[in-house]
């Protein structure tokens, strides 16, 4: 006999229930689960089980009971079923997991479950570049790398004074002089003793010793011309005039500065005299002190105390921390003085720098071409070293605070060789090349993109200029992401 509620299906028989799907449960109906139901237990008198069909909950989509369930009667003794019977109970389950399949399907469709929830925009993929970018009016600066020494600048030496007389070797104004006699205040044909010398790395300003030999102090002048020769009342000329302009300097009075040496500065230089320990002969001779331009860094002392004075004393610098440049001779139009470039350090920070000096060009390659025997040629040697040929550059830091604690440092120096003012630019990275020759960029306006062809002009700052219809300040472009 079959039994339906609320679509389904259950049949049953003496020896078990068919459900919807036309399983039989053959378990024994005197199992200890049918046992605990009283319903279904066996007479006591042993006789044949008494199938019973029950009436099942009906329960809505969210799990609720729709109605209470009904104790269904007793039920006749089921009738065998045959296979015709099972073969129909089967049909009629299948039909019914259909039918819920169909409309689970339908309902997941209507309520978007499988995704997307518009069905048309998920068919089309986006077509928009993925990032923009807005065409830019700005200033433009197109720029060469060169490399570049951060240090004190270049090192000349101080020379002991030269015994030979005033025609001893020149000293360029930077450095010592060249008459050994000068030393002690007096004439002398024997050489000096050093006594003292400066650290490597000391600084000497005005007024302080260089070195001192026979423990008297030899000091530093400021000024371009050397003492070449001694000056003393009578004596006349720009030497004299640095002279007084260094005494005066030192807070010596009494003289009056000019190109004049008289009796008034020659009693100043009797006081400078006996500042120094020196014997007062209010005359100044060869050695009696060293000129250079200014402050000066000891780069390294050549000689050690008690050494005999002779030689290179020691080497120097400028106190200045300065960027050196050998720049080729193809690029040296780069260089301006005045000019300012970009530096940046070994920690990748900037750094701005102005030219301050501008050399003569050199050529490495001059020396090894003479030094050449098989060369074959002198127009191979020139060649070759027009090819080396550079062009000493020297720039200067604006703010030196910002080198920290570098005294020598290899460093990149950007050199800007054009600048375009007021073009419209965009990201390098917004260029498009067009497969026929030419760029373009992907205009987007709106929802919608369209590929304009764009005439490109100086490239600089990671950026490039570009002109063409419709690109205009402001005009937004596709670049990658």
């Amino acid at each position: 006999m079959t039994s339906q509620e609320e679509g389904t299906v259950e049949r049953t028989s003496a020896r078990g229930t068919v459900d919807a799907r036309g399983t039989v449960d053959a378990r024994d109906t005197a199992d200890a689960r049918d046992s605990a139901d009283a319903g279904d237990a066996a007479d006591a008198g042993g006789g044949e089980l008494e199938p019973r069909a029950e009436t099942l909950p009906a329960f809505d989509g969210g799990g609720g009971v729709l109605e209470p369930p009904v104790p269904a009667e007793p039920a006749e003794p089921a009738e065998p079923v045959g296979p015709r019977g099972r073969r129909r109970g089967m049909r009629i389950a299948l039909i019914a997991a259909c039918a819920v399949v169909i409309a689970a399907a339908a309902i997941g469709a209507a309520s978007g479950a499988f995704g997307g929830g518009g069905g048309q925009a998920d068919a089309s993929a986006p077509t928009g570049p993925p990032a923009t970018a807005k065409v830019q009016r700005t200033t433009l600066t197109s720029s060469q790398t060169m490399d570049g020494q951060l240090g004190y600048g270049d090192t000349s030496a101080v020379q002991a004074p030269s015994s030979s007389g005033a025609s001893g070797s020149s000293q360029s104004g930077q450095s010592g002089q060249s008459e050994q006699s000068a030393q002690g205040g007096g004439s002398s044909s024997a050489a000096g003793i050093v006594t003292w010398m400066p650290a490597d790395g000391d600084t000497i300003t005005r007024g302080k010793p260089v070195y001192k030999v026979n423990q008297q102090s030899v000091p530093l002048l400021y000024g371009s011309v050397p003492l070449y020769r001694t000056l003393g009342p009578g004596s006349s000329g720009s030497d004299v005039k640095m002279l007084e302009q260094n005494l005066r300097a030192l807070g010596y009075k009494g003289f009056t500065v000019d190109s004049t040496y008289d009796s008034d500065t020659a009693a100043a230089v009797e006081k400078w005299q006996d500042d120094l320990g020196r014997t007062q002969t209010g005359e100044v001779k060869v050695g009696d002190a060293v000129v250079a331009s200014g402050a000066r860094r000891v780069a390294k002392a050549g000689l050690a105390i008690g050494d005999t004075l002779a030689g290179d004393v020691l080497t120097w610098t400028g106190t200045d921390r300065v960027i050196s440049v050998d720049l080729p001779v193809q690029y040296a139009d780069l260089a301006k003085k005045g000019g300012e470039s970009t530096v940046t350090l070994p920690d990748n920070s900037t750094v701005t720098a102005v030219v301050t000096d501008i050399g003569t060009p050199t050529s490495s390659g001059n020396a090894s071409g003479s030094g050449s025997s098989d060369s074959g040629g002198s127009s191979d040697s020139a060649g070759s070293g027009s090819s080396n040929a550079t062009l000493p550059v020297e720039l200067k830091v604006k703010d030196t605070k910002k080198l920290g604690s570098y005294q020598a440092a290899s460093v990149s120096v950007e050199f800007a060789s054009g600048v375009r003012s007021n073009v419209l630019a965009v990201p390098i990275s917004a260029l498009y090349a067009l497969p026929h020759g030419g760029y373009a960029v992907e205009v987007v306006t709106g929802t919608t993109t369209e590929y304009r062809k764009v005439t490109l002009g100086m490239f600089g700052n990671g950026m490039v200029e570009v002109s063409g219809t419709g690109i205009t300040a402001g005009t937004v472009v596709g670049v990658p992401k």
